[in-house]
């Protein structure tokens, strides 16, 4: 097996006061392994704000994991993801979780969070790479 580096930098975006944070990095082997993704949010009423991740596949478009409901905690998830990916909550830390488990080749993506809102979106950024 070959190796993935998974590198969740600290990426602030905002809008306003309005912002969403990442950070970390780790190395993982494909096939027995999972990262867990984590998008903070501040400066808004997190539970007033649906969360979605999305990933950007390399060469390829973006494509939508799915997304979480921040005041009741409900997930809805791509169908072909069901069992692959799960997203959490934190509430009293703002914070949401992207679970990826059984990582393989093909999970090597940029992973995007997003908050929902009818006038603008806030983008976190986690980056997945493999290492030679």
């Amino acid at each position: 097996f070959g190796w993935l580096f998974i590198s969740r930098f600290t990426s602030l975006c905002v809008w306003s006061q309005i912002q969403l944070i990442q950070s970390g990095a780790e190395v993982k082997r494909p096939g027995d392994s999972s990262v867990k993704e984590s998008c903070k949010g501040s400066g808004y009423t997190f539970t007033s704000y649906g969360i979605s991740w999305v990933q950007q596949i390399p060469g390829k478009g973006l494509f939508d994991i799915g997304w979480i409901n921040t005041d009741t905690g409900a997930p809805a998830y791509r169908e072909n993801l069901k069992g692959k990916v799960t997203m959490t909550l934190d509430k009293p830390l703002s914070t949401a979780f992207l679970l990826v488990s059984s990582l393989r080749a093909e999970d090597t993506a940029v992973y995007y969070c997003a908050r929902h809102t009818e006038r603008e979106t806030s983008f976190g950024v986690v980056q997945k790479k493999e290492l030679d």
